[in-house]
């Protein structure tokens, strides 16, 4: 069974997750929760203007009779207006201001997964990754103990093994708390949706001192604050590639490792290094790259390519069902 029928197959095995899509007058976004809500995958809800939505459908011979369509334009917005004047009036919001604000369909779908009435929100095939995740931040806020949002990979590869890459494509250049953050969330996300043990490797150019530079230092004060905040995770650095993947030259390199030589969480120190090795490991070993998938936030809000197919929305709603 390959990846992404596998994660479909325990989604199936779960209780049905409410999920919003906030572009609904987007085809794909229409064809992708028909099918999630025919399948039974999670539970799809559509939200957008009511008449742009049914527009969009009929355009392309879609049926959504039995779709469930939320229009902001419809609802109260009163309770949730009082709450973004709440978490924004140090930034000198005003009430009059966030009427408008949460009348977008967006900023709406972050109110109802904020006050439970959902599990996860997937935007992205319109609006840009800022507005994303301006929205995720303003209304759902960072997750416990964690400092920073970034974004991880699933790579798949020929053996069907899949390792996480994090951060490749969020955090320019992450300090020590923000990688800290980034190794956290990354293996928790590995842990809910792979459903194995994360061995999580902080990846360097040097091994246990073979190096001596501020941005190894970087890495092993990143290490130590992981382990303070959760001892129980398994996790090593600084290591370089070679010793984190493969266990002969971690025999030498690392010999008293619990990580080295069996990693499945690869914490690149910047997005240089993380989007370069995700491009070289998809492109050299023919690994399949999903993602990226947002983490770090209190709940699943995920963003999506706006070149992204119905196949990708379907996808990842699949992967936020498991997050969630």
């Amino acid at each position: 069974m390959d990846f992404i029928s596998s994660i479909r197959q325990k989604v199936k095995q779960k209780e049905k997750k409410k999920i919003l899509f906030p572009e609904g007058d987007d085809p794909r976004i229409i064809k992708a929760a028909l099918f999630l809500n025919k399948e039974q995958l999670v539970s799809a809800t559509v939200l957008g203007n009511r008449t742009a939505i049914q527009k969009a459908a009929a355009e392309n011979d879609l049926n959504i009779d039995d779709l469930s369509i939320i229009d902001p334009g419809e609802e109260d917005k009163s309770q949730y207006i009082q709450q973004y004047y709440e978490l924004r009036k140090h930034k000198g919001m005003t009430l009059t201001d966030a009427a408008p604000i949460v009348a977008d369909p967006l900023f709406y779908a972050a109110f109802m997964l904020r006050n439970n009435q959902a599990e996860a929100v997937i935007a992205g095939a319109v609006n840009t990754t800022g507005n994303v995740l301006r929205a995720g931040i303003q209304v759902i806020g960072l997750a416990e103990g964690i400092k920073a949002v970034s974004s991880c990979f699933f790579m798949v590869l020929k053996d069907d093994r899949v390792l996480t890459y994090g951060d490749c494509a969020v955090i320019p250049d992450p300090d020590v708390d923000q990688l800290a953050s980034i190794a956290l969330s990354s293996a928790q996300t590995h842990l809910k949706v792979i459903q194995e043990q994360p061995n999580v490797a902080m990846l360097s150019f040097s091994t246990y001192g073979s190096a001596k530079h501020e941005n190894v230092d970087k890495v092993i004060e990143a290490t130590a604050r992981i382990k303070k905040i959760n001892p129980t995770l398994n996790v090593d650095g600084e290591l370089q590639f070679d010793a984190a993947y493969n266990p002969d030259t971690a025999k030498r390199k690392a010999p008293n490792s619990t990580v080295a030589g069996k990693a499945n969480v690869y914490i690149f120190p910047d997005l240089n290094a993380g989007n370069i090795g995700y491009k070289i490991t998809e492109r050299l070993a023919g690994a399949k790259a999903i993602g990226p998938f947002v983490q770090g936030l209190a709940k699943p809000f995920n963003d999506l390519s706006r070149g992204c197919s119905v196949e990708d929305v379907i996808n990842t709603a699949c992967i936020c069902s498991l997050l969630a």
